[in-house]
């Protein structure tokens, strides 16, 4: 039970139901509208808004609730119809503690309502909180200083290899990956999920600690030449078209671009930045590559990375079961390493 139960505020009651659904499971809730009298809910555990805040009344419902003497502390998580730098910064402007996309599943909801309530329940949730806040704190300055720059200081992710390792080691992968789904940006939480994937997969093979920290550092960045694609074409709701694609898939050159600008960018970093979506029968990019041409590196990555895509919902699909996601992996046939995904689905299976 948290507190005297939590509020739902939404301008959408239909799309907002499921999610009132799955917070009833764990406190009371109560469903409001942009008009709610705020000075009837004090003591409440949290605020969760469903809101356009584009529209002026969605914007002064949550300055009305600034306004309220109790209201200080109160975590607010929104809901987010729009995923613009502009609207994430508005969103804290107007009292977020965190957001999330409109289409979050409601599970992911009450976990990031729990997380936000009591943040220090457990040494070992803060604990895991803490290191994806700030390796996702350290990407961001990273792709940041990739897109202004086109070069990056790597310090801030060696900083984050081995609270990340520790984490995975004490908490799981179920709890790194519960703790992840509640950040903002969509491509930080990718990298971070590519990296916790990559850690656990490592770590079930033995591999020794100096080339379990080589594959997390490469996955951390092996995204990162998104950070020169226009932010609009990565919001894109939908599938792109033939032009939106070739813009896409540059990512990977850039990617590999940036490394080699970068000090102390290792082989594996460029080679998982270039390569990730290579295929084993010839049929990725950007250089169609096979066979024994891509290196166990970027094999590693590449299941990571489709995994990590798979299991992530999008506004235009749903989220798959990490059953499916292995199924899917199983059946992309030579395009991936079978012994490879066989491993991963041991070592992941068990764990999410």
């Amino acid at each position: 039970m948290l507190g005297q139960g939590v509020v739902l505020v939404t301008d959408h009651p239909s799309r907002s139901a499921v999610h009132a659904e799955a917070l009833r499971s764990l406190t009371p809730c109560t469903v409001a509208g942009p008009e709610v009298e705020w000075s009837a809910h004090a003591g409440v555990a949290a605020v969760v808004a469903d809101l356009d805040l584009n529209r002026t009344a969605a914007m002064q419902c949550l300055l009305a609730l600034r306004r309220q003497p109790w209201a200080g502390a109160l975590p607010v998580l929104c809901l987010m119809v729009r995923g613009s730098d502009r609207a994430l910064r508005q969103a804290h402007l107007l009292g977020a503690a965190a957001c999330l996309p409109f289409y979050t599943e409601p599970h992911v909801v009450v976990t990031a309502v729990l997380n936000l309530v009591d943040p220090d329940q457990g040494g070992l949730n803060a604990t895991i909180r803490r290191c994806a806040a700030r390796a996702a704190g350290a990407l961001g300055d990273l792709f940041h200083a990739a897109a202004q720059a086109g070069r990056l200081d790597l310090a801030a992710v060696d900083r984050s290899v081995d609270p990340l390792l520790e984490s995975l080691r004490e908490g799981g992968l179920a709890r790194w990956l519960n703790t992840l789904r509640a950040h903002d940006d969509v491509t930080y939480r990718h990298c971070l999920v590519v990296a916790g994937l990559a850690a656990q997969f490592a770590a079930h093979v033995r591999f020794p600690l100096a080339q379990q920290r080589r594959l997390v550092r490469a996955a951390l960045v092996h995204d990162v030449g998104k950070a020169r694609i226009p932010r609009s074409l990565l919001l894109k709701r939908g599938a792109l078209d033939a032009t939106e694609t070739a813009v896409m898939r540059s990512h990977v050159e850039l990617g590999h671009a940036i490394l080699r600008a970068s000090p102390d960018a290792d082989a594996a970093m460029l080679d998982a930045a270039r390569h990730h979506h290579e295929r084993l029968d010839g049929s990725g990019y950007p250089d169609g590559l096979s066979g024994e041409a891509i290196s166990d590196v970027a094999r590693f990555i590449a299941i990571c990375d489709v995994y990590a895509a798979l299991t992530e919902r999008r506004p235009f699909r749903p989220a798959m079961t990490p059953g499916e996601a292995m199924a899917t992996l199983a059946g992309m046939g030579r395009q991936l390493e079978p012994g490879f995904v066989q491993a991963f689905g041991r070592a992941i299976l068990g764990s999410v």
